[in-house]
């Protein structure tokens, strides 16, 4: 009783504010104590390797520990917390989108032990990205102990990502920086002020029972060493930044190539560590002694006390060290390397600048390098500047850093464009959308906001007539009409006033002639500005004269409320769209099948497999296309040649004739293509066909922003087919041979799609029920730490199948922890010429643990895929 009574007088001030900060602070602790812990547990096992070197002998010692120290920590991640490998800010980044990544303590506690003993290794990487990743972890577990909203557990997770980073840096700004400038882009108060609350919170811990991070040495932080700035130095500083810029993409270039190999290699996480750390403890062992303790060798690079040979020697081994390093997947981040990178690059263009400018200084190129170095790698010029500036705490740096930083971006974003958080994630299929903020009254438009029935009065009625029915009515004001166009309008304060006067007008001579109306394609912003500007309650909205819609001051909130809720407009009110071409047939079907035509090339392909889906199922096609209009021209005015997309349609009828249906075409004109489509799908009980060609839109969305509005909100059964034009599907049904792989995992889209089975074998009006000899393949993966079992799945999936068809059904199942790796490689060695998938239930497509596995197997194979996603329950949040 006494935990329940806690938990809800905690969930009763969760919403506020104080209730936040208080949590951020506490996060800000832990995180400090974590960043601590993860020091001294490194400073320990590393400290030891260095010992044991000196007594037995550097050769021996490094490369073993590396070896067992790697080993231990891969073992150790992909037995309890796979998703503790890498460095850890890119995890965070993929939960502070919403994605489904497990972020709790037990992450936390692999992570850190997995750093200690690959750092402590020797693996020349830094703790810093762990350090985010764990006080993000232990914020999310934080936050499910004590009750909150989700928004505020998002806010929560970033503070304790900025806490980790203060902690670790010793630096309180950058951390909040950090977060608002690559893991959030959010700049609302609440997300700021938790962020500095905990980030100031975890730097005093740090400062309090640690000291300053990177360890400046004393000698390098007096007065003599202080930074200086002259004209004569900006074109050196602009070298070094786009040589830090050039050497960053090239960096970030070379990381996902190791990764790529690693991930062709199919070794093991323990194997490939083990791996990294002997290379990277042979190497040092035969570098000079300061290389053995990455901190011995900051603050070697830092005094300056080796010549340039050293320097460069330096800057190649740790580059090269850092590439194999982390594309281990070794749980090590890339802030520290970068640093160290930047350092020693900087020396070496401060060297040559010395040659030619007597004033300059080595002490301040260095600095300005470890900026421009991790901008060009990280692409966050403002945090790295901060950093700096906050652990030499001299403003004399900001000038040198910031030129050398943005020209580190400019060159960089030049040749390899992205942060190497982003390619990490798409390496991985997730792909992050730049987060906007909600700007509803900006991206909704009149169109879909107002009112389309209006009561409306013509011009020569009389007054007497009028009163006593309007008078009854719920509306205030009433629109004017005169042979269909608009000319004025009228409230019914007006015809009460004129009534009361007992004179017999119409409504022409009292009705206000010059009306204020608004276009349909204007936006809310504007429309809110016409209503505040002239103090009225009402706006007809008017196309080419004639009256749309009417739209109020209540619509307007209506419509905010439900966007920020989540229900946009855009599934609800009709988008204005004009018919050019349409054929009518025969309608004596229980269904409708939509066919979305947008590329003439894969259209005869849908077509083909509209028809046997409509065979199997009783359903009419209606073929689909849709031509966007310029939102600057009316629909019924808008001149377009619309020959192509008719003559697309007749031949579609013709073909449709060939496969034995019926086909109903229709060409409408529309400014919005995705609401155009989704106002004719109106019943779960219909489907939508779409085509796909298997890669991301240019524009960076998984299908372009029509296809993926589409699969989020129709509401019925939508099926993407990804056609072959290597092996073309319906050749291999005319020859009597198909072969389909269905993987399955459970859920409801997989269910659907063991469904749509035996439909999407009877491609051709030539094969008699199906091309025999066909196989069906249904094939499970399960992970190498599950232990083998009678697989329920597949023994439901094939019992679910074996009335429906009358061919071979043969149930496979794989044991792999990659799971579209091991589904492509099947398809090709086995040479399946269909491959039938149910969609992912996180966000479709998107929000995946292991990534994008439907998009990976579709771009990984060139046969024929098909990805279904059942409909949507009404209660379903997506």
């Amino acid at each position: 009783m006494r935990n329940w009574w806690i938990f809800r007088s905690l969930g009763q001030h969760s919403l506020n504010n104080n209730y936040l900060l208080i949590e951020a602070c506490l996060i800000g602790v832990i995180s400090g104590l974590a960043a601590l812990f993860l020091k001294q547990g490194i400073g320990f096992v590393g400290g030891y390797r260095v010992i044991l070197s000196r007594q037995y002998g550097a050769w021996l010692i490094l490369p073993l520990f590396g070896v067992v120290c790697g080993w231990l920590a891969g073992y150790l991640l992909e037995t309890f917390a796979p998703e503790a490998k890498g460095g850890g800010v890119p995890q965070v980044k993929v939960v502070l989108a919403q994605f489904p990544l497990p972020l709790n303590w037990k992450v936390a506690l692999a992570k850190s032990i997995g750093t200690i003993l690959v750092l402590g290794g020797g693996l020349t990487l830094g703790r810093r990205g762990p350090s985010v990743h764990i006080g993000a972890a232990l914020a999310a577990q934080l936050s499910q102990w004590l009750p909150t909203t989700p928004n505020h557990r998002r806010q929560m997770i970033a503070a304790g990502a900025a806490a980790g980073l203060a902690a670790g840096f010793n630096t309180p700004i950058a951390g909040v920086l950090f977060v608002v400038e690559e893991l959030m882009r959010d700049m609302s108060g609440l997300t700021l002020e938790t962020a500095i609350v905990a980030s100031f919170t975890g730097a005093v811990v740090s400062r309090w029972f640690g000291t300053s991070d990177l360890n400046l040495p004393a000698e390098l932080l007096n007065a003599a060493n202080q930074s200086n700035f002259y004209l004569a130095e900006i074109p050196w500083y602009l070298l070094l930044g786009g040589l830090a810029g050039v050497l960053g993409a090239l960096f970030n270039r070379g990381i996902l190539t190791v990764l790529g190999f690693n991930r062709r290699l199919r070794l093991s996480l323990g194997v490939r560590m083990a791996i990294a750390g002997a290379i990277s403890g042979t190497v040092v062992a035969f570098l000079p002694p300061f290389f053995r303790d990455n901190a011995g060798l900051r603050d070697f690079l830092l005094t300056g006390d080796a010549g340039w040979q050293v320097i460069a020697i330096a800057f190649v081994a740790h580059f090269f060290l850092s590439l194999i390093a982390y594309g281990s997947g070794a749980p090590g981040g890339l802030f520290a390397p970068t640093l160290v990178l930047g350092t020693a690059l900087g020396y070496l263009v401060g060297t040559c600048a010395e040659i030619f400018v007597p004033e300059a200084t080595q002490y301040t190129y260095a600095l300005a390098g470890m900026g421009a170095f991790f901008t060009g790698v990280a692409r966050v010029p403002v945090t790295a500047i901060v950093i700096v500036f906050e652990l030499t705490t001299d403003f004399n740096l900001v000038l040198p850093l910031m030129l050398a930083s943005v020209t580190a971006l400019i060159v960089a974003e030049s040749i390899f464009k992205g942060s190497i958080y982003e390619y990490l994630l798409e390496a991985s299929g997730i792909h992050l959308e730049e987060e906007k903020n909600p700007q509803v009254l900006t991206d909704l438009t009149a169109a879909q906001v107002m009112q389309p029935e209006v009561e409306t009065l013509e011009s020569h009625l009389n007054l007497k007539d009028l009163v006593p029915i309007l008078s009854e009515s719920p509306h205030r004001g009433f629109p004017v009409l005169k042979q269909g166009k608009l000319v004025g309008i009228v409230t019914q304060g007006d015809l009460a006033q004129m009534a009361a006067q007992g004179k017999n007008l119409t409504v022409a001579q009292v009705m206000q002639r010059k009306v204020i109306t608004v276009s349909p394609r204007a936006s809310l912003s504007d429309v809110l500005y016409l209503l505040n500007r002239y103090q009225i309650s009402r706006l007809p909205v008017v196309d080419n004269d004639q009256l749309q819609g009417i739209i109020t001051r209540s619509d307007i909130i209506r419509a905010e409320a439900q966007e920020l809720l989540g229900k946009s407009h855009h599934a609800v009110q009709r988008t204005p769209s004009y018919c050019v071409y349409q054929t009518h047939t025969s309608d004596n079907y229980k269904r409708k099948l939509w066919v979305a035509i947008a590329n003439p090339n894969t259209a005869e392909a849908l077509i083909t497999f509209a028809a046997a889906i409509a065979k199997e199922k009783n359903a009419m096609v209606y073929c689909l296309n849709v031509v966007q209009v310029a939102a600057t021209y009316p629909l019924t005015d808008a001149h377009m040649n619309t020959y192509p997309e008719r003559h697309l349609m007749e031949k579609l009828e013709r073909l449709g004739e060939t496969l034995g249906i019926s086909i109903h075409t229709q060409v409408i004109l529309a400014y919005d293509v995705a609401g155009a489509i989704l106002q004719e799908i109106s019943s779960k009980d219909q489907g939508l066909i779409l085509g796909w060609q298997g890669d991301r839109h240019p524009g960076g969305q998984l299908f372009g922003s029509v296809m993926e509005y589409l699969v989020k909100k129709v509401p019925c059964d939508v099926i993407l087919v990804k056609t072959s034009h290597a092996h073309p599907l319906q050749f291999k049904a005319q020859t009597g041979k198909i072969r389909a792989l269905v993987p399955i995992a459970g859920g409801p889209n997989a269910e659907r799609a063991q469904e749509f089975i035996p439909a999407l074998l009877h491609l051709s009006p030539e094969v008699v029920r199906y091309s025999l000899p066909s196989q069906i393949c249904l094939c499970q993966v399960y992970q190498p730490q599950q232990r083998p079992q009678h697989f329920p799945l597949l023994v439901k999936a094939k019992r679910g199948l074996d009335p429906l068809v009358e061919i071979p059904i043969i149930p496979l199942p794989i044991r792999s922890s990659h799971i579209a790796d091991s589904l492509i490689r099947l398809i090709k060695e086995e040479t399946y010429d269909l491959v039938i998938l149910g969609a992912s239930r996180e966000s479709l497509f998107q929000k995946a643990l292991h990534g994008n596995i439907p998009e990976a197997i579709a771009k990984g194979t060139n046969r024929t895929v098909v990805i279904i996603r059942g409909a949507l329950d009404v209660t379903d949040p997506e």
